[in-house]
């Protein structure tokens, strides 16, 4: 499973770095890094609540 970052979407609100910093950061200027794409077993959950607390929808898994 990965995560996938529509950036056009994303509007820098953080909301996925404080559910899940392991994962995703935003700089002072709003820019998303995510920092593994891909995620292992142990850590879904927490990157699917990261997930779901866009309030943009910018992020989403993918099986690829």
């Amino acid at each position: 499973m990965r995560i996938e970052v529509d950036r056009d979407r994303c509007e820098g609100h953080a909301m996925c770095e404080a559910v899940a910093p392991d994962f995703f950061s935003v700089d002072d200027e709003g820019e998303l890094t995510v920092k593994a794409e891909e995620v292992p077993e142990p850590d879904k959950a927490a990157v699917r609540a990261a997930v779901l607390s866009c309030p943009v929808t910018a992020l989403k898994f993918s099986s690829r």
